[in-house]
């Protein structure tokens, strides 16, 4: 920035001209990062050959084996999206119960979302503290207008006026373009990282399930074995239940 327009813009903006200039260049460097990492992510997980072992799992009708194990596992080690890495951890574990496995990926799960959505406290801290740096430049601003006012002997004049509602205004116009990108930026990309472990638990609870001898995972049709095996003994003790409730006492 030029020396003259940097003057300009002390200026404008009086003492908080630094605070104002840091909370900016805060918020731009998280949004700048932050949406790198949204691209990236987004790019893996849209890319058909990237994502041809999901399709392979949910059409899958036959159990774990050592074999179809083992180039499923080559297939995620070669990718780094978010998908990938949590697949390559859950198939390196599969020799372990499927409680362990859940707990697991439980942990890692949380400890990805975190990541994910690492630098959105401060850009949430920023967009707060921006509008407060406004209404503090706002009051200072009125304060060295009063004084000036106080200090002046003849009619008060637009001249005297303009100097210090200038600073006030423009200080709290500051501190709004500041806050508005900031706290929207933070909560988009929390809904995008919420939704980001969503998507990638779902399918990683799909491979659990076929890990544990599901032998029918496929989403289309809503048919889980496990759930089938649920609703037939739910079925089976309502009819126990039912034909026992029938038999009268005898006296």
């Amino acid at each position: 920035m030029p020396i003259t327009d940097f003057s300009t813009l002390q200026t404008q903006l009086g003492v908080l001209t630094w605070p104002l200039l840091l909370c900016a260049f805060l918020a731009l460097m998280i949004c700048l990062e932050r949406s790198a990492l949204f691209l990236h992510q987004t790019l893996l997980s849209i890319w058909p050959k990237k994502q041809a072992w999901v399709t392979s799992l949910r059409q899958s009708r036959s159990t774990a084996t050592t074999e179809n194990v083992s180039a499923l596992l080559a297939q995620t080690c070669a990718q780094q999206d978010l998908l990938a890495r949590g697949a390559t951890l859950l198939l390196k574990q599969v020799h372990q119960p499927k409680v362990l496995r859940e707990e697991l990926l439980s942990l890692w799960l949380n400890k990805q979302q975190r990541d994910l959505q690492a630098g959105l406290k401060v850009l949430q801290v920023i967009g707060i503290i921006s509008p407060l740096l406004g209404l503090l430049g706002t009051v200072l601003g009125l304060i060295d207008m009063f004084a000036q006012l106080g200090q002046s002997q003849g009619p008060v004049t637009p001249a005297q006026l303009s100097a210090g509602l200038g600073l006030a205004m423009n200080t709290t116009a500051a501190g709004l373009i500041i806050a508005v990108p900031a706290i929207t930026a933070a909560h988009l990309f929390v809904i995008w990282a919420q939704g980001q472990c969503l998507r990638a638990g779902h399918v990683l609870n799909q491979l659990n399930l076929w890990l544990a001898g599901i032998e029918d995972i496929s989403i289309d049709n809503n048919q889980y074995q496990a759930f089938n095996q649920v609703s037939n003994s739910s079925t089976e003790q309502k009819s126990a239940f039912n034909s026992h409730s029938q038999i009268e006492p005898q006296t």
